[in-house]
């Protein structure tokens, strides 16, 4: 339970974690490949640490201090069957990733959970899946999950789902498979998988055409491991913007972040709805693209987001919704229908918490409606958050405007940013 304090300001130049996605990907990759991977900056949260251990259990050094991480790859059929279940908390990464990566070993795998990851759909990987001939089996869609390692077939896989964990678990299952998968994408998802997967010399191509991807990938072509410097977590990142643009009296420097164009969401968001953010520095990274990013105080305007949008940034409609609470004029966030299968269904809990906090708001169709006021009346100050990270440090930013908010289960936040609360802290957020 964390309460706040009105912020006067929020100002200077929080750390920002490394990248979420790339870093789950930091292990699984170098993980498969020949080599000695050395990783800079990978977050260290809880979802990220039940992937690498998850690879430790089935057989693969690592070896970790506090700057970095070295993986020792012995190549795509080096894995070992783990001696128990192989658990990953509340990371829905973790379960998609590497369920595609298990189907096209040689053993046997069982993938727990807990009761959050447990309600989630894993059916939407397990079907192309098995449609490659991979045998898993699902428990009433959901996890625990069984996958028997089996010689896969390659397909042509249309995604019905754009989902990049989807696609990811795809990849990682077409690398030990003979033949060429195609993967059509019909949104394009984020793409940190294809880009560390053709720098690590796997038989990969891509081609776009207008929203549409189609990815071509030969199977049973050893990677070789290259080192990784982690970027900064746009993701992360969009919690401290938003407190910046609603709170008077700020400005933040972030630095070294991805801005991915199949990532960067937000910004383009926030930028039409007349935020001040200047993008700094532009360069590549593991060619990853990053920059430095200002921030300063901004009166809002209120936008209407088509479901485009959605696609490339679901994870951040959660903030995206207090900075629209605090704009001159209403807001329409359309297609948000994946929200509802996140870790929790982040858009009942975004409505929910919105009213508590005397926000006029409401759902049709999948379609989020925000009018935001001048002045707001807290009507309780309890903050559900179903143990959902996001909807946790997103209603964190709204306490620094509104004032004392009491937000159930807040150790949810170690699973993506175990650091939030401090570097908030250290810039003037105030919270108790």
């Amino acid at each position: 339970m964390i309460s706040h304090l009105i912020s006067e300001g929020i100002n200077g130049e929080p750390n920002i974690p490394g990248d979420k996605s790339i870093s789950h990907r930091s292990i699984i990759i170098p993980s498969i490949s020949n080599g000695i991977c050395e990783i800079n900056n990978i977050l260290k949260s809880e979802d990220v640490l039940h992937t690498l251990n998850a690879l430790k259990s089935m057989g693969v050094k690592i070896e970790e201090d506090k700057k970095k991480i070295l993986i020792y790859g012995k190549g795509l059929n080096s894995l070992k069957e783990a001696t128990n279940e192989i658990y990953l908390g509340n990371s829905g990464t973790s379960a998609r990733l590497l369920t595609g990566l298990l189907s096209s070993q040689k053993f046997k795998s069982v993938l727990t959970g807990d009761s959050s990851l447990s309600k989630r759909p894993m059916k939407r990987i397990s079907d192309p899946l098995n449609k490659m001939n991979a045998k898993i089996t699902t428990t009433n869609g959901s996890l625990p999950l069984t996958i028997n390692g089996s010689n896969l077939i390659a397909r042509n896989i249309d995604l019905e789902i754009p989902s990049a964990q989807i696609k990811s678990g795809l990849l990682l299952a077409s690398l030990n498979t003979s033949g060429e998968t195609t993967i059509t994408e019909n949104k394009i998802t984020r793409d940190h998988t294809e880009i560390m997967l053709e720098s690590f010399g796997s038989n990969i191509k891509m081609k776009k055409i207008d929203n549409k991807k189609i990815i071509k990938i030969v199977g049973k072509k050893e990677l070789t491991s290259k080192n990784i410097d982690v970027p900064n977590d746009l993701s992360s990142s969009a919690f401290f913007i938003v407190c910046a643009l609603i709170n008077k009296n700020s400005r933040i420097i972030l630095k070294n972040i991805n801005n991915n164009p199949t990532r960067n969401g937000l910004i383009l968001a926030l930028m039409k709805m007349g935020a001040n953010i200047q993008i700094l520095n532009k360069r590549l990274n593991n060619n990853e693209q990053v920059c430095d990013i200002e921030v300063c105080s901004s009166e809002l305007n209120g936008c209407d987001l088509g479901e485009e949008f959605a696609d490339l940034m679901i994870d951040e409609y959660p903030i995206l919704a207090i900075a629209a609470s605090f704009a001159k004029t209403p807001s329409i966030f359309r297609g948000l229908k994946e929200l509802r299968v996140k870790e929790s269904d982040r858009l009942k809990l975004i409505l929910m918490n919105l009213k508590n906090c005397g926000v006029e708001c409401k759902e049709e169709n999948d379609n989020l409606f925000i009018y935001p006021s001048k002045n707001y009346s807290v009507k309780n100050n309890i903050i559900r958050t179903d143990f959902d990270h996001r909807i946790a440090m997103a209603f964190c930013v709204m306490g620094t405007k509104l004032g004392p908010l009491n937000i159930k289960d807040s150790e949810s936040i170690n699973t993506s940013f175990p650091g939030f609360l401090n570097e908030l802290n250290k810039i003037g957020g105030k919270i108790l």
